[in-house]
């Protein structure tokens, strides 16, 4: 919630309210049945632009809603993946988690489903899978510091741009059983690490480093990443004025939209420094549309 711009809000009366009127003045409303004798909801109210609180719940046979739980929400820009995405429900409450393996990455990204109404749906018509998918993947941040640049000429970007290509191939075949392409890749990650272990005596690791995603702690929906600021812009929210920075971010060639209360904030985010924090990953899958 501090990350949306709620960072005072720790009364349970407060939330309640806040919680009520999110249900009564709605922007944004999604229903669904989930197969039962009652009515999926989610109620959405955006208090900066593409920034807001979701209230989800059931309508049951009497049209009665019952509050479930809520969560903040930063809608993401731009499609980040257009690899396929699988979903599995939570086992506490009617929440889902996305899972996509982006060979940019490296890792499985694991993210909070946003758009659950029309996952529930195309499960309860037995529509699923859905093909032509694409993934838009948002993160929610509670610290951060923004750190300089590593400083390249354009021949060292494109000799980056030229690997990185060449190293998502090798991986892609990797991941098709190329035998060849897995001993290309080992022999690549032992050079990385002993080029790097001789460099990090007398060199900072964030002048080695020039951007990183991996998972952090034990939430499997969390990460640490550092990334190249590539637009910011500073929002505020309507109903207690705190001020919110909003960073679409490069990381490992993987982008997405990363929002953080500006009092979080270490330092002055611009286009071309990087951010470095830990976030909460979420996503919205694009359903293609017909």
């Amino acid at each position: 919630m501090r990350a949306v711009g709620f960072s005072n809000l720790t009364d349970r009366q407060e939330q309640q309210r806040l919680i009520t009127d999110i249900i009564l003045n709605a922007s944004h409303r999604s229903y669904t049945s989930n197969g039962k004798e009652t009515l999926l909801a989610e109620f959405c109210e955006d208090f900066a632009k593409d920034i807001g609180i979701a209230v989800c719940g059931e309508f049951d046979e009497k049209d009665k809603f019952t509050y479930d739980y809520y969560y903040p929400y930063l809608r993401g820009t731009g499609v980040s993946s257009c690899e396929d995405v699988s979903v599995e429900r939570h086992a506490d409450k009617e929440s889902y988690a996305g899972v996509c393996d982006d060979i940019k990455v490296g890792v499985s990204l694991i993210f909070y489903l946003q758009n659950m109404v029309p996952y529930v749906k195309a499960q309860y018509e037995n529509t699923l899978p859905i093909r032509g998918t694409t993934l838009t993947l948002s993160g929610l941040s509670l610290k951060g510091n923004i750190i300089l640049p590593i400083r390249k000429n354009e021949r060292q970007k494109q000799k980056v741009q030229k690997a990185s290509i060449n190293r998502n191939q090798l991986i892609d075949a990797a991941r098709k059983g190329d035998e060849d392409a897995i001993e290309t890749l080992t022999l690549e990650d032992m050079d990385t690490y002993t080029s790097i272990s001789k460099k990090i005596l007398s060199e900072d690791v964030f002048s080695l480093v020039d951007t990183y995603f991996m998972p952090y702690g034990v939430e499997c929906d969390q990460y640490s990443v550092m990334g190249e600021i590539l637009d910011m812009s500073l929002r505020v929210n309507k109903i207690t004025e705190e001020e919110i920075y909003v960073m679409r971010l490069s990381c490992n060639d993987l982008q997405f939209d990363v929002c953080i209360n500006k009092q979080d904030l270490y330092g002055e985010p611009q286009v071309g420094r990087r951010f470095k924090g830990i976030v909460w990953l979420q996503g919205y899958i694009n359903y293609p549309a017909g």
